[in-house]
């Protein structure tokens, strides 16, 4: 069966990251981008499909669409995903399979009983065409599908369901350097975002006073010095059975040929500095950016925030102190925060602070004011991106 030349792609973002992943698609070569909630619509050939996989650094998931039909009940699910696909190409029963599922329509509100429904009708089409099943793989399934469930829109298209293939299998803010990581870990992918945000691009210093288990620094120095995410996982496209296997290694070698040891230019990398107090969080951090392959290029000390000494500067700061929700709890935290803004004040004049906030009392501890604030979602929490200039 002959692939299309090019097919619908949601990119699944987090919150607040949908116009920076828009821009990181295109410049990466996808076509038709468009920003939604949580999401980035596209279109890629099946090069610019390995492509995005290997190098993008903002996304969870790129879900490539199979079928897009009415759906108004479990019948209607149960024949559109019968019909949804030459499935005789897509799912022999020698590859094990599973199905996701989001959103909900009357009838269809569980997700697992709509992922049920999908799952049975497929099952049920196998034993029709070959008299045997796929088996379901919950872990590490060779085809991973994703159904979504739309009520549609007053005046629009009504009822219907996207069922469409997971290129990673599992979520691509899994980089695989980060074995080790603190009690409250910042996922890769929003971290990577947090960075894009603030503009860094390597050429002025790069700090963090609260550094954790160093993924905001690892992840602005990876971005710096073209270390693309994709290259020490395995993805589920791999194992479709339209996988081009001389394409992917043309795509794997032009991600592996994008590292270097300065800036594009050929100009050094600026200064990156962490600090954490807690030996064992320190530990993991260095453990991280040594497996990233950027821990010559990210000096990690051990100390308190309150100790705090930049590099010559001006730079930006980022931050991701706790606020209280896992980690530290009321005045010990207010104390932490005015702190902090005291420290940035005294020392740090003349620097640009990116903090993320999930609290907004405890922000108020800085006694300084933010110039931008950007929404985003940090495990669930609404939290901002805040910019504050520092006099």
């Amino acid at each position: 069966m002959a692939s299309p030349s090019s097919f619908d792609v949601i990119a699944v973002v987090p919150p607040g990251l949908e116009e920076p992943a828009a821009a990181e698609l295109a410049a990466l070569g996808a076509g038709e981008v468009r920003p939604l909630r949580r999401a980035v619509a596209l279109r890629a050939d099946a090069a610019t499909f390995y492509r995005l996989h290997l190098q993008a650094r903002l996304h969870f998931r790129f879900l490539r669409q199979l079928a897009r039909f009415p759906c108004r009940g479990r019948e209607e699910l149960y024949d559109g995903v019968q019909r949804a696909a030459d499935w005789e190409h897509w799912l022999p029963p020698e590859l094990s399979f599973r199905v996701e599922a989001s959103g909900s329509l009357p009838g269809l509100n569980h997700s697992h009983y709509s992922a049920l429904q999908v799952k049975n009708a497929l099952v049920d089409l196998q034993r029709h065409l070959w008299g045997a099943r796929s088996s379901v793989d919950l872990d590490d399934a060779d085809v991973v599908l994703h159904l979504h469930l739309s009520p549609g829109r007053p005046g629009g298209a009504g009822p219907e369901a996207v069922l469409s293939l997971d290129g990673g299998g599992a979520s691509l803010h899994r980089r695989g350097y980060r074995a080790a990581m603190g009690l409250a870990p910042l996922k890769e992918n929003l971290a990577a975002g947090l960075i894009a945000h603030t503009g860094w691009d390597g050429r002025v210093p790069l700090a963090d006073p609260l550094c954790g288990s160093g993924t905001l620094l690892i992840e602005a120095a990876c971005r710096a010095l073209g270390r693309a995410p994709g290259l020490e996982r395995d993805f589920s496209l791999q194992r479709w059975p339209d996988f081009d296997a001389a394409q992917w290694k043309q795509e794997r070698a032009a991600a592996a040929a994008l590292a270097r040891s300065t800036l594009p230019d050929g100009a050094p990398l600026a200064a990156i500095v962490g600090m954490e107090r807690d030996p064992a969080v320190l530990a993991m951090a260095r453990s991280n950016a040594s497996a990233a392959g950027v821990d010559s290029w990210i000096s990690l000390q051990g100390g308190d925030c309150r100790d705090f000494q930049p590099p010559p500067g001006p730079g930006i700061l980022v931050c991701n102190p706790p606020y209280g929700d896992r980690l530290g709890a009321g005045d010990d935290l207010e104390a932490l925060y005015a702190d902090l803004g005291r420290m940035l004040k005294e020392r740090c004049g003349g620097w640009t602070l990116w903090l993320l906030s999930g609290n907004p009392a405890l922000t108020g501890a800085l006694r300084m004011k933010a110039s931008r604030r950007v929404p985003v979602s940090n495990g669930g929490i609404d939290c901002r991106w805040l910019r504050y200039e520092i006099r």
